[in-house]
């Protein structure tokens, strides 16, 4: 158990890693930071299910060793081995599986977790795209440290020309008021800033909460009938239906109500930033749509 090691047992353990002499792969994360590996990864941990889905899709898939908690996908995710949560790393299970690249969330690890992988020296890379040129910039960078930089760059051009041909074909669309529920207790929904928020507005959707200053923020039920949404969107496993929605039907005048635009998209591809992305928009983008013709 963590509790029974110390900071200095877990450098000697480093120790038996093999050193990196010098520098001809690098590549920069997203704190700004240049990462050079002296040849390419082979054995990757992913400490978030985001950086597993980004891992694969550059093509380095058979190069991770480590994952955490939730990295379902793609199905192969599932046979690897768990080395926690993405906010709590079991240490020592990670250190014994040897990784010669860290891929790491910003926001999503433990700070204290991250410090203590860093004065272990293990090489660390951080991302957490935030824009769909991030997604594909991610998978770029990814594919440059595995040296998978023709499957990577490809998937990467795939989801860009993916999302731009969507953008175009939604340019001049009608504009339709939305409200994207994220959790039904406590309420929250997403602003402009959010990916989700982006998604909405590529389909031409309006976020009836897009100037709400924090990303994730919590509101009141009155202030969804107050904005008088024409759409609401929630995710749900799969994207079938269940009653996180029901409680909109007891306003039989909310305008969604009255129009039966109560939808459900899968969870996991329209809240991770990762190549799924782009179907999942795709969706959004077909029940605004529907939306639209009622």
């Amino acid at each position: 158990m963590m509790a029974h090691w110390s900071v200095k047992a877990l450098l000697c353990t480093f120790l038996l890693l093999p050193a990196m002499v010098s520098a001809d792969v690098c590549a920069e994360d997203d704190q700004g930071k240049q990462v050079c590996l002296s040849e390419p990864a082979r054995r990757i941990a992913t400490l978030s299910p985001g950086a597993t889905e980004l891992t694969f899709a550059a093509g380095a898939g058979d190069r991770v060793v480590a994952v955490v908690n939730h990295s379902d996908y793609p199905p192969a995710a599932l046979k690897l081995p768990l080395v926690g949560t993405h906010t709590r790393i079991d240490m020592e299970a990670l250190l014994a599986l040897k990784p010669d690249l860290v891929i790491t969330w910003v926001t999503g690890n433990p700070p204290a977790q991250v410090e203590l992988l860093q004065e272990l020296g293990l090489p660390m890379f951080s991302i957490e795209p935030r824009t769909f040129e991030a997604v594909s910039r991610a998978i770029e960078r990814i594919s440059i440290l595995a040296g998978t930089k023709p499957v990577g760059f490809a998937e990467a051009e795939r989801f860009r020309t993916g999302m731009k041909a969507i953008a175009a074909q939604y340019r001049d669309v009608e504009p339709i008021p939305v409200f994207y529920q994220v959790w039904e207790q406590p309420l929250m929904t997403i602003n402009d800033e959010h990916l989700i928020g982006k998604v909405l507005k590529l389909c031409g959707g309006v976020n009836v909460f897009g100037d709400m200053p924090r990303m994730v923020p919590r509101i009141s039920a009155e202030v969804v009938l107050e904005a008088n949404p024409d759409v609401i969107l929630t995710g749900s496993v799969d994207g079938e239906s269940d009653d996180q929605l029901d409680r909109w039907r007891d306003y039989s005048g909310l305008s969604a109500v009255e129009k039966d635009n109560l939808f459900f998209v899968p969870a996991s591809p329209i809240s991770r930033p990762t190549p799924r992305l782009l179907e999942a928009t795709r969706l959004i983008c077909e029940k605004l749509d529907t939306a639209r013709e009622r």
